[in-house]
């Protein structure tokens, strides 16, 4: 025997095909119409097999063929968050309030610690600047996207299927604020882990991305063992 759909050989008697899934009682049976037992069709074909709706939980499983040209669909898109860095601004802020008492007590210093807070809030305004335009995510439910640079643009995929863990992590001050950070374990060999700091609402975030790895793995099943 010859699957109909992919061409593999298949043992005699085989009702699935062990590559693709197809069913082949059903292949010869799609133009006929099922009949009640003892009561004659047109042309006088007979109904092979049972009907799909007739199929036992475990054929309706195993012999499940998925479209694999299904529409792809974006779940999230997002990237760093500024309420990251809200940790880092309460400690600058509380940092400026010392080093002014100190300026005010010792005067000779007092334009050094001026200039040298300036500078140190501009810096941060910048650091988070960067990670701002640095990084974007976009999760589809059959990809997950990542793009980083913001003068040289890379941009680089991982399918859901080849993700085999997702968790996240948060700090004190990130749980007040609802942010933290998913790490991504995966196959792909680019990125066996990735790290996506900053992320709002993190934990709805970081359950889209594991649901949508388990619906591609269950609608693709077939193909888990490959994985």
């Amino acid at each position: 025997m010859v699957c109909p759909s992919c061409g593999v050989d298949l043992p005699d008697g085989a009702v699935y095909c062990h590559k693709c899934g197809e069913r082949n009682d059903l292949r010869a049976a799609a133009h006929t119409v099922p009949r009640d037992e003892g009561v004659p069709q047109r042309g006088g074909v007979l109904q092979g097999g049972p009907a799909p709706a007739e199929r036992s939980p475990k054929e309706r499983l195993v012999g499940h063929r998925t479209d694999d040209n299904e529409s792809e669909n974006v779940l999230w898109s997002g990237g760093y968050s500024p309420k990251a860095m809200i940790g880092s601004w309460l400690g600058m802020g509380f940092l400026t309030v010392v080093l002014v008492i100190v300026g005010v007590m010792f005067t000779i210093v007092f334009v050094v610690i001026v200039i040298g807070l300036l500078v140190l809030w501009i810096g941060l305004g910048l650091l988070l600047a960067y990670r701002i335009l640095n990084v974007s995510y976009q999760l589809s439910n059959q990809r997950f996207v990542h793009r980083t640079g913001i003068l040289r643009r890379i941009t680089d995929r991982i399918e859901v299927i080849d993700m085999d863990d997702v968790a996240y992590e948060q700090g004190i001050v990130e749980r007040l604020v609802n942010v933290g950070t998913i790490k991504v374990a995966s196959s792909d060999r680019s990125h066996p882990e990735l790290i996506l700091y900053g992320i709002d609402d993190v934990e709805r975030v970081a359950t889209l991305i594991d649901d949508a790895r388990h619906k591609e793995r269950m609608r693709r099943g077939l193909h888990i063992e490959a994985i």
